[in-house]
């Protein structure tokens, strides 16, 4: 039996179609959701639906009871964020998980980030998993190629794609062969006590998608490159809370220091096929 950890979210789905699409049973996969009425289009796949949540310790030993391997998809909630990964983990050992997976972040460096608050619940739910001996692997995950629209502004097909990341590079990757990744590592031999970098092959900046989106659709694109605060100021002028802004406003700086341009790669290894072009992704979602 497999669970998988925010299910009804991105990764978490992705990662549940891509088992069922590999021939796993659905019967023999067990999510766990919050919300057991977002799941409804999974209770019709037969998956197994558990009701839980990090926060709540017995609800988790409940679910994983007679669990053999565990996505444990890590948290989005900003407080306590390492407190409910350990309660994951300890219910998993209590209950005899065999595997834990874990959804980390491919990045260069997590003393000097830019992103602490982000990136080191990370580092610290890796050495939790190594402290307690639990047989793990840990997907460093670059950011979703899903989200380049969220990064870029909701109307940057026609205003611009307004984002502080300067010119540095990351290697996007869709959340639909991030949770493919996934789905190879639950189900085949081999990958205990292992990291993966699950990122492309190759790094875009957002120059270079700008111009990827104006060939896809036929009408410039063009990159604007305000610094931090004047992006954040621009945000907040058209109402969007301050944190959020700030927040948005420190991938950009993490980008343009080529954090995530890391210059490694498992993830051609674990699919078995070289990954999506970003500019086919792209042209996928731009060029209807």
């Amino acid at each position: 039996m497999i669970l998988i950890t925010g299910a009804t979210g991105g990764l978490g789905n992705a990662t549940i179609e891509s088992l069922l699409k590999k021939g796993f049973q659905p019967n023999e996969i067990t999510a766990l959701v919050r919300d057991e009425n977002k799941a409804a289009d999974l209770k019709n796949k037969g998956v197994q639906i558990k009701i839980g949540n990090y926060n709540d310790y017995d609800s988790l030993k409940a679910a994983l009871l007679g669990v053999d391997k565990l996505l444990l998809v890590s948290s989005n909630e900003m407080v306590d964020r390492l407190v409910q990964h350990k309660n994951v983990i300890d219910a998993a050992i209590e209950n005899g998980v065999k595997h834990i997976v874990y959804t980390g972040i491919d990045i260069q460096n997590y003393a000097t980030t830019a992103i602490p608050y982000v990136s080191q619940i990370h580092k610290n739910t890796a050495d939790y998993l190594q402290e307690v001996g639990i047989p793990y692997t840990i997907l460093d995950n670059t950011l979703y190629a899903d989200s380049i629209g969220l990064f870029s502004g909701e109307t940057f097909l026609e205003t611009g794609v307004f984002f502080p990341a300067g010119d540095g590079k990351l290697p996007w990757v869709p959340k639909a062969e991030m949770g493919e990744a996934a789905a190879v590592v639950l189900t085949t031999p081999g990958h205990e006590d292992k990291n993966y970098a699950i990122t492309a092959n190759t790094a875009y900046s957002f120059g270079e998608i700008a111009e990827m989106v104006s060939e896809i659709t036929g009408k410039e694109v063009k990159y604007l490159n305000p610094d931090a605060d004047t992006y954040v100021e621009g945000l907040v002028n058209a109402g969007v809370p301050k944190e959020i802004a700030s927040f948005l406003a420190g991938f950009g700086i993490a980008i343009g220091n080529g954090e995530f341009d890391t210059n490694r790669t498992d993830l051609e290894k674990l699919l078995g096929r070289k990954p999506t072009e970003l500019k086919e992704y792209l042209a996928g979602v731009y060029g209807k």
